[in-house]
């Protein structure tokens, strides 16, 4: 007589995000991640670090080590938000690069305690993060898209300066004057803008590092460019711990990247609930946790091995809806890159060797486009005249230094530092008046992370149910006997 295994159950379906794709594949697949965000993770030590040879803290040939330590972090920082261990990590395919909210903060910082207050505020600021990782998962509501789009408004605005520095530098060579400087920024440009614009849709992440390529190729022709600093840097290097001096802490400092840290936190919340939202594993309160710990953690391992604060890429996020790839795994190849990256001096000294009118030519693109994303995330708000009157007054707050340098000169001290960002007073400005002022219908908090918590529960209790039903039919199935005949 045969009978049927009544105890087999069918195979659980592995979720997108857990899929393990064959090794080749994830490679390449990686490979593509760490194309789209190259360029923007080797902006931040190119700008702090040529402010930081400006202002004397730092050597010409420092920088390269910079580059090298922020892609080495940026890949063990993939790896653990990927991966994840313990409370660490959010277990989605998030790339982390460092934030462009703390370029601003890091050189006035920089330029007034030197490198070693940096890393002392960095360090104390994961900390910081890790510590209150747990609460801001609960209050994160209270950052709504008139909140978060300003902020990426006000960073976009703030940095335009960098690029115009790279372009006119008063040090660039005799050779990258005359002219040859705007026309190798706008090739550049133009370079980024048609790639955006006709390459295919896979490709067009990649447009900005491809840009850099073609206004280098057209410098190499032109005869301005120089790479002798390649040459002398080794092959393989491993960064070291505390290469400019062991750590030291102001207070003013920390106060200043503490507040850089809480729009960090939001920057990555944002990052986790769109690409839970993409995936179809939507983000709870833990995962935030989770992941805002990797951040803080990740922001701690910048402060030791010379590099700063990190968070999630939103480029990448927009490249896993583009490519449709959701697994997780697939951004741990790519930390894993980003480590190899990270152990070659040489790729360091390449890129710092780039000709910086060809840098602000891209730098043009890229912070035009953090600033479109900012309007595009202003776009999500219902407008009255008080919402209008919050963003209108952070953004002039958060413009006045770049607009009147010197404008706080008059007054002394990490005050001047702390006032002097404009990125940090124009978060705190939109925080305050968005949770005073906009109250009407509940316009101040954002209830989108309370629906996927509710909508996860209700999911828990539906297989909840479904689990319970199917056990009930099967044991009354095992109770009946077994119809007549049903022998061979």
């Amino acid at each position: 007589m045969r009978t049927r295994d009544r105890s087999a159950t069918p195979p659980v379906a592995v979720h997108p995000v857990d899929v393990k794709p064959p090794p080749a594949r994830m490679f390449i697949l990686g490979l593509q991640h760490v194309v789209a965000m190259y360029a923007g993770a080797v902006a931040v030590p190119l700008i702090v670090g040529g402010a930081m040879v400006a202002a004397g803290k730092l050597e010409q040939t420092d920088i390269h080590h910079l580059i090298v330590a922020d892609l080495f972090v940026a890949g063990i920082a993939s790896i653990i938000q990927s991966v994840g261990f313990w409370k660490f990590g959010s277990r989605l395919p998030l790339i982390q690069g460092v934030s462009f909210v703390s370029v601003a903060p890091m050189i006035a910082i920089g330029s007034q305690h030197g490198v070693t207050a940096i890393y002392g505020a960095v360090i104390t600021t994961g900390l910081i993060m890790i510590a209150l990782s747990p609460v801001f998962s609960r209050i994160v509501k209270y950052f709504p898209a008139l909140v978060t789009g300003t902020i990426m408004t006000v960073i976009g605005l703030s940095l335009m300066k960098v690029p115009a520095g790279w372009i006119v530098s008063a040090k660039l060579p005799d050779s990258l004057t005359g002219g040859l400087n705007y026309l190798l920024a706008l090739a550049t440009l133009i370079a980024v803008v048609c790639i955006h614009r006709f390459a295919p849709a896979g490709w067009r992440p990649m447009a900005v590092l491809g840009g850099v390529i073609i206004g280098t190729i057209l410098a190499q022709l032109a005869g301005v460019t120089d790479w002798s600093e390649v040459g002398e840097a080794d092959w393989i290097g491993v960064p070291t711990p505390f290469q400019f001096g062991i750590p030291t802490f102001e207070i003013g400092a920390i106060f200043t990247m503490t507040i850089v840290g809480l729009v960090i936190m939001t920057e990555t919340s944002a990052d986790i609930i769109a690409v839970g939202r993409i995936t179809g594993r939507p983000a709870t309160r833990a995962t935030l946790g989770n992941g805002l710990r990797a951040d803080g953690l990740s922001t701690m391992l910048g402060g030791v091995f010379n590099t700063f604060p990190y968070t999630a890429f939103a480029q990448n996020v927009g490249l896993v809806s583009l490519s449709g790839v959701f697994s997780r795994f697939v951004v741990t190849a790519s930390g894993v890159i980003l480590i190899v990256l990270g152990l070659l001096p040489k790729l360091g000294g390449a890129v710092a060797a780039i000709p910086t009118p060809v840098l602000g030519g891209a730098g043009v693109a890229l912070f035009g486009m953090i600033t479109s994303s900012g309007v595009r995330t202003l776009s999500q708000v219902e407008w009255n005249e008080v919402r209008a009157l919050i963003v209108g007054v952070s953004v002039s707050i958060a413009l006045l230094p770049a607009i009147s340098v010197g404008f706080y000169d008059s007054l002394e001290g990490d005050l001047n530092m702390v006032l002097d960002s404009g990125i940090t007073m124009g978060a705190v400005t939109v925080i305050v008046l968005n949770l005073l002022l906009n109250r009407q219908d509940g316009g101040h908090v954002d209830e989108s992370l309370e629906l996927a918590e509710a909508a996860e529960e209700q999911d828990r209790q539906d297989a909840a149910d479904a689990a319970e039903a199917a056990e009930a039919e099967a044991a009354a199935a095992a109770a009946r006997p077994a119809p007549a005949g049903a022998a061979d």
